[in-house]
């Protein structure tokens, strides 16, 4: 019988010797989310319906304080699949294909299909028209953006109820109920072929391992649901943000480029009034809601295939998201607690710590050095990150490394550099709106005070500027120079 892991989080160390000690190579299943943020019921969250991913987290480890590099789908991405940081892989941006940056870089799947796994798609894995083509055996698709590309752009045109055409903001900016059950649309295939891949796992005997990544497209924008998921929030219970404003709003002491001035994904160049906000975050939570249940239909299938105790699991959202916080309503920009933090579990039948959450800082850069390490894969040169294998057998293993994420808005350059201890997140920003906040998000968890001008702080602040420039060294605009 096949070995299956399924990742969507962590491995180490002690995992990795497990598997040597069977002889067995393990399987790979990840599963990735999309503009998810801790918004799940097992992430503390009071209005969250997501109990399929709530059973799944207390059966693994759920990391607490995970960050994505970048809060952008393609960025984030691309530095998790080849194990770079947004900066060396030269993405910064939802339309650049990192082969074209980074000719060296070996995408995760293509490391481990060189290796003698058979590698299985069903979603988005890299980014809308970007795939590594020649990384995977079944599921790759022709990309339309980078170097060598031979796709067309699919056709953008989208119309309305009315027929008119639709502009992107309005295509995006939508709240759309799905007919019947869902079971003809999109996320539900997506679902249908990850559970098809698993089957024909279990009805083989074969010595040829394999990484299945499943990619669901939601929560993201339009955020969509069946009825019967929208149904299950009381609108007028839906509370808002401590710190919700009806239109973009830079806190008061804080830099102008800490939130940009207009929104990506809702509520975009319109105000949001408190009713409409309710609305947008019922829809929210039902298309999480959505995508919680096919996430969960992949997980029982995984059970009923028999290789639930030979597999590890991962579930991975690849990035955060604001939802009316401060005004902003999306990831794009966000450097703060809510645009970088994301949901990370990883189940192996075999770790110790299973049942528990790891209160350490870990970040996506370091999922490739994991499965490497977990796999008994050679790491490639380049690939950054540490192993996450020893928090799976002792989530409260001591750890005192930072996350770091970066912003551009130009493409170009890094225009911002966050980073995250266990109780500071600091950031600094370059360019237009430039500044410096730190904030202390055990104390205040909105992030409403900006500590970075008090005379205490200042040799704290002195320290993360440095550590911040030094990460994003020649990304810099000219004028941050120092």
């Amino acid at each position: 019988m096949r070995r299956l892991l399924l990742i969507a989080f962590v491995v180490g160390a002690p995992i990795a010797k497990a598997a040597e000690r069977s002889g067995e190579r393990m399987n790979v299943l990840f599963i990735i989310a999309d503009d998810l943020r801790t918004e799940l019921g097992c992430y503390g969250s009071e209005i969250a319906q997501t109990p399929c991913l709530d059973r799944f987290a207390d059966r693994g480890v759920r990391f607490d304080r995970a960050y994505c590099q970048f809060p952008l789908c393609n960025p984030s991405r691309s530095s998790m699949l080849t194990g770079r940081r947004p900066t060396e892989v030269g993405v910064l941006g939802n339309r650049t294909w990192f082969g074209a940056t980074c000719s060296d870089a070996v995408s995760l799947p293509k490391h481990f299909r060189h290796h003698g796994y058979r590698t299985l798609r069903s979603g988005k894995v890299f980014h809308g028209g970007i795939d590594d083509t020649a990384a995977w055996d079944e599921g790759g698709e022709e990309r339309y953006f980078g170097e060598g590309a031979t796709a067309q752009p699919p056709d953008e045109s989208v119309r309305g109820p009315d027929g008119r055409l639709l502009g992107k903001d309005e295509r995006s900016d939508r709240i759309v109920v799905l007919p019947g059950d869902g079971s003809q649309t999109r996320e539900h295939r997506i679902a249908d072929r990850a559970i098809a891949y698993l089957r024909e796992a279990s009805e083989h005997d074969a010595d040829e391992p394999f990484l299945l990544m499943c990619g669901f497209n939601k929560p993201h924008s339009p955020l969509e649901a069946p009825q019967a998921y929208f149904d299950r929030f009381d609108l007028d219970s839906i509370p808002l943000p401590s710190d919700y404003e009806p239109r973009p709003t830079v806190p008061e002491g804080f830099p102008a480029g800490s939130i940009r001035r207009s929104n990506a994904d809702l509520f975009i160049g319109r105000d949001s009034t408190p009713e409409a906000a309710r609305e947008m975050i019922r829809a929210y939570l039902a298309s999480s809601a959505w995508m919680d249940y096919n996430a969960g239909r992949v997980l029982d299938a995984l059970e009923e295939s028999g290789l639930a105790e030979s597999t590890i699991v991962v579930f991975w959202g690849d990035h955060g998201y604001q939802l009316g916080e401060k005004g902003k309503w999306s990831k794009a920009g966000s450097l703060w607690e809510q645009g970088l933090r994301v949901p990370t579990i990883l189940y192996d039948p075999r770790a110790a710590g299973n049942g528990r959450a790891c209160p350490r800082v870990v970040q996506t850069l370091d999922f490739y050095a994991t499965l490497c390490d977990l796999c008994e894969l050679p790491t490639p040169d380049g690939v950054e990150g540490r192993s996450l294998a020893p928090f799976l057998d002792d989530p409260d293993t001591p750890s005192e490394e930072p996350a770091y994420s970066v912003w551009s808005e130009d493409g170009k350059h890094v225009t911002g550099v966050a980073l995250r201890t266990e109780h500071w997140r600091y950031a600094e920003f370059f360019g237009r709106g430039a500044g410096k906040m730190l904030t202390d998000p055990v104390a205040d968890p909105a992030e409403t005070v900006n500590l970075a001008n008090d005379p205490a702080h200042a040799e704290l602040v002195a320290r993360f500027s440095r550590m911040a420039r030094d990460y994003a060294t020649w990304w810099l605009p000219a004028e941050a120079a120092p």
